[in-house]
């Protein structure tokens, strides 16, 4: 099998995670990378990143790791980069800038077979696929697909496990959220009263995209679901508090923790269930889309439930984004559906 050739657009932590993962998959490499950044500054936040550096060399406009070499470019835009002439499969746009078919579908003007954004969308795109919940949705003529947010991976796992389990009539997320990278460390004008704050010393209440693109995955939970998002001042490390009606009132704390111990032997590579007392720094590196927290597990009522689980919100959407690829090179190749 041809190797898969990626290119990058934006060379933030997400990319860099990204670019790391692939040093490991013998049958994907990073081909370019697009940034705005100057390739000495992209390199050097490579190998000194505190959560994982690599090391990696410098040479002209390429970042050589062992016998890869990624070409870097400057591109403000996806239709300023010269995708075809790297040879470039698909393309992960972390920007964060570009969420619509018509922004996006610039990558594929500029020779990409296929764009994955690592973020949830502005609009309905072909697609959005989160792994370990609705795969059989994959089509071959996808061209221009979501991972969703970090946030709606590991909510829609857990809810998918619980409806099918103990059955949901409603349930309320909250993501505590560590902060990101276009919040301002002191106050400053933004395009939002409350993202106008510093990151670093408040909680932020923030609108959370996730409950509408979980009832884009999980058609059934439409109109039962809402949720918010708290920034918080912790650079890594996020969580995810889950409260839900149960439509079984017999389901107690120790089934719920078992329903998901089963999840997470039939899905290991996307759920953990620790049974340790973790907190935000524990998960850090963790690939997995959700660590189910056992010990935090609550019942009251006949039939409220409430739980948290935690996520790593880079390394674990890098990881999911790279599965995605291959998730669609495999029905390319079958030249079917998934």
């Amino acid at each position: 099998m041809d190797t898969l050739r990626l290119g990058l657009m934006g060379f933030g932590e997400i990319g860099r995670d990204i670019y790391q993962l692939c040093l490991d998959e013998p049958e994907m490499e990073v081909a370019a990378i697009s940034d705005i950044g100057p390739p000495d500054i992209l390199h050097y936040l490579l190998r000194t990143d505190g959560r994982h550096p690599v090391d990696a060399a410098l040479d002209a406009n390429y970042l050589v790791s062992g016998r890869r070499r990624a070409r870097i470019l400057h591109g403000v835009a996806p239709r300023d980069v010269p995708w075809d002439a790297f040879g470039v499969d698909a393309v992960i746009d972390s920007t964060r800038r570009y969420r619509t078919l018509d922004s996006l579908g610039g990558h594929l003007d500029s020779g990409a077979r296929r764009v994955i954004l690592s973020s949830t969308p502005d609009e309905e795109l072909d697609n959005l696929v989160v792994i370990g919940v609705n795969e059989e949705a994959i089509r071959a003529t996808d061209r221009i697909v979501s991972g969703g947010s970090s946030t709606t991976n590991a909510a829609a796992l857990l809810l998918n496990v619980f409806d099918r389990a103990f059955g949901v009539d409603y349930a309320m997320l909250t993501s505590i959220h560590a902060y990101a990278g276009d919040q301002p460390l002191r106050d400053q004008v933004g395009t939002q009263f409350r993202r106008s704050r510093s990151a670093a010393v408040n909680i932020i209440p923030n609108v959370d995209q996730a409950p509408r693109w979980i009832e884009h995955v999980l058609p059934r939970f439409r109109g039962r679901i809402e949720g918010s998002v708290l920034n918080v001042p912790v650079s890594h490390g996020s969580m995810l508090d889950l409260t839900a009606v149960l439509r079984d009132a017999g389901a107690g704390t120790e089934e719920v923790n078992a329903a998901v111990v089963r999840a997470a032997e039939a899905h290991p590579d996307v759920i953990e269930s620790a049974g340790d007392p973790i907190v935000s720094s524990d998960v850090i590196g963790n690939p997995h889309s959700l660590v189910f927290d056992s010990q935090a597990t609550m019942r009251t009522g006949k039939r409220l439930l409430k739980t948290i689980c935690w996520y790593d919100n880079n390394r674990a959407q890098a990881r999911r984004l790279l599965d995605l690829v291959k998730a669609y090179r495999n029905v390319d190749t079958r030249g079917g559906e998934a």
